[in-house]
């Protein structure tokens, strides 16, 4: 009696009774992959717009993307008129218009386009001077003082640059006289400004891509 008690505990069938057919059938199929606690983690999405962007909102670093030469033709052709049509650039570069819409966008999403805008003429805008105006600053106060630079209305281009100088401003005043306020009053008096040199601009055009 114990030894069969003993049996029924181990396997449920009595010592006299005919074992029990394996059991074939299929199990459970397994459960697709969900983001539930306990599940496996999803790889990484590697995407440039996957990825977080630094308090500032500027896209992270990464390898730019080789530009093929329907995107040049692309860039070459916004570069003449930024208000062209999706259809008219599909039909310039022989794409479909989904396509060039796509493309467009990619070099938007890219940083290569960084925005459409009018070609100016200062002169006849009323801004009769030009000058390049190069900076030396204190060391390591570029960041502070591109950011004063910014602000000024007159200012259409801000570069770093190595050599004698450190910083070369292009503005655009009304006549000398501002000009001359703008140096005198506003960069000089930055505190991050130990000199200044302003070269007139007596003649000026822009380059645009051959059509």
């Amino acid at each position: 009696m114990a030894s069969e008690r003993m049996a029924d505990d181990a396997g449920g069938d009595r010592p006299d009774s005919p074992p029990r057919p394996p059991d074939n059938r299929p199990g459970p199929a397994p459960r697709p992959h969900d983001s539930r606690p306990g599940s496996a983690p999803r790889p990484p999405d590697n995407r440039p717009d996957s990825q977080p962007r630094p308090p500032d909102g500027r896209r992270p670093e990464y390898q730019p993307r080789p530009l093929d030469a329907i995107d040049r033709d692309i860039l070459q052709m916004l570069q003449l008129d930024g208000r062209a049509s999706i259809r008219s650039v599909a039909e310039r570069v022989h794409v479909s218009r989904a396509n060039a819409y796509a493309r467009i966008n990619r070099l938007i999403d890219d940083g290569v386009i960084r925005g459409f805008g009018a070609r100016v003429d200062h002169e006849r805008a009323g801004q009769g001077a030009s000058a390049y105006v190069t900076l030396k600053i204190v060391q390591n106060s570029w960041r502070t003082v591109r950011e004063q630079l910014r602000r000024l209305p007159e200012a259409s281009h801000i570069a770093l640059v190595s050599g004698d100088f450190d910083v070369l401003l292009m503005v655009h005043t009304q006549d000398n006289r501002a000009l001359r306020e703008l140096v005198l009053t506003k960069l000089q008096a930055m505190p991050e400004v130990l000199s200044t040199r302003t070269l007139l601009v007596f003649e000026e055009e822009d380059l645009e891509p051959d059509s």
